[in-house]
């Protein structure tokens, strides 16, 4: 059923009214329309900036207090999506044209045909259907890119149907432990915790001018230099999942006022050619990105620690290498399935930001505050699964971890795990056990193919938590 028209009938000749309603009255039963009137255009004007869903106004010129014309002129000025309908006297041409000048959609003359008015307004909720069409179609392009973007790819839709090749940055960012997170809540308030997150992290990369691609779940796909060319797409979008790391602290102080886990996130950023445009079918289709470096930049994001931003060596190269304005942490060549050789990924330590819009400048640093490491005074044995996505490839390890954090560990392992890999530790607290989740960091070689680790931890439990806090007393 389509939305209510509210009429604004403006006319000092009292008689006016019991006409319309009698004219109208079979729509405004059906709830087609409903109408509103008023004496002069002072009154006119009360009710317009009092009530903001009547979008058609049919007034007469002459009335007292303000006229018709003068109506016309501060409706002008507040801004907004309405119809305007004048009624004069037949014959009046220079009203008629001052009306039309001012904004007037169509024109009436005395006394009112009701089969005129009729058409008349047929004609203006048409064209009040076509806003209400086109703001629809604005917010739903908004949804998926910035404000700035949806207005490029709607003044040029050729711009995005056809695909081509583009050099680009793509973006990856993704909850740590969300899975474990999701299934000690209610499904109500995962969909209000992911609300709160995604909401965040869009004002983000809006503000660096990306586009988002998808959101997958939690994870966030974000493009840089596609649909909007930008040369300087690699220094942006690292600079994006610096914000995005930085914006956190704001999230999670929202999230524990709502009485919700506090998150943190993972984020990866790769450039190089991809296949950019319209990727579907005539019936359902999206604006995407195709190609291997869409494919490494997920991979390099598994890799990543909680709070930690890693780049590849194209993104670091494309944005300036040593001599441009990403300031590198760490460096690590990592073997990664489906590449014949070792590449080398960078951790972010920070970025300088300069004429990115909206985002402010100056140095963005990747925030830190990992607590320190208590030593145990009795090692907490542990077992040990080495996850490949989300399966369990073993759970034959064993382990003691010698000291502790609320956030991570120091462990000897019995069995050398590679750096960078996920694991799963399972302990036994308060005699039941708890598993928590977690990204093996640094590696020592020990004896007998052990090791000593250090362990970040990605997801744990309220029940470890509190056991680890005892600990830590």
């Amino acid at each position: 059923m389509p939305e209510t028209i509210k009429i604004l009938f403006v006319d000092d000749e009292p008689d006016l009214v019991p006409l319309i309603q009698q004219k109208f009255r079979s729509k405004v039963r059906s709830g087609e329309v409903a109408l509103v009137f008023a004496s002069d255009g002072v009154e006119a004007l009360e009710q317009l900036q009092a009530d903001d869903s009547i979008e058609v106004v049919v007034t007469d010129i002459n009335m007292p207090r303000m006229d018709g014309l003068t109506l016309l002129g501060e409706i002008g000025k507040l801004d907004r999506r309405m119809r305007s309908v004048v009624v004069t006297a037949y014959g009046d041409m220079e009203n008629i044209r001052t009306a039309m000048n001012q904004g007037a959609f169509d024109f009436l003359t005395k006394p009112i045909d009701m089969g005129d008015l009729q058409i008349t307004l047929d004609q203006a909720n048409a064209a009040v259907e076509r806003d209400r069409e086109a703001d629809r179609v604005h917010q739903t392009i908004n949804r998926y890119l910035s404000d700035k973007i949806a207005r490029a790819v709607l003044a040029n839709p050729d711009a995005v149907a056809a695909s081509e090749k583009r050099d680009v940055s793509v973006l990856m960012s993704d909850i740590s432990g969300f899975s474990q997170i999701a299934e000690r809540l209610e499904p109500e308030r995962v969909v209000e915790l992911l609300n709160v997150y995604l909401s965040a992290m869009t004002e983000v990369v809006d503000a660096h001018d990306g586009a988002i691609d998808e959101f997958i779940g939690d994870a966030v796909l974000v493009i840089f230099g596609a649909p909007l060319e930008m040369a300087d797409h690699a220094s942006r979008a690292t600079a994006c999942a610096v914000a995005m790391q930085a914006r956190m602290a704001a999230v999670n102080a929202d999230l524990t006022e709502r009485g919700l886990p506090t998150l943190e996130m993972t984020a990866a950023v790769n450039s190089g050619e991809v296949v950019v445009g319209t990727i579907g079918s005539t019936t359902r289709a999206k604006y995407g990105v195709v190609g291997s470096p869409v494919n490494l930049t997920g991979r390099v994001q598994t890799l990543a620690v909680p709070g930690e931003v890693l780049i590849t060596d194209p993104t670091y190269q494309a944005a300036g290498g040593d001599a441009g304005p990403v300031r590198l942490e760490s460096t690590r060549r990592v073997a990664l399935k489906g590449f014949a050789e070792p590449i080398a990924i960078h951790s972010v330590a920070g970025v300088t930001v300069a004429g990115v819009t909206d985002a402010g400048a100056g140095e963005q640093a990747v925030p830190h505050g990992e607590p320190a490491l208590t030593e145990l005074g009795e090692p907490l044995p542990f077992g040990i699964a080495v996850l490949d996505g989300k399966e369990v490839t073993n759970d034959d390890h064993a382990g003691e971890v010698l000291a502790l954090s609320a956030s991570g560990a120091r462990a000897t392992i019995a069995a050398e795990i590679p750096p960078r890999t996920d694991v799963r530790l399972t302990f036994e607290l308060d005699g039941s056990p708890a598993q928590v989740y977690g990204k093996i960091l640094e590696v020592t070689p020990g004896p007998d193919d052990a090791c000593q680790a250090e362990i970040r931890f990605s997801s744990v439990p309220p029940a470890a938590a509190d056991a680890f806090g005892r600990l830590l007393r």
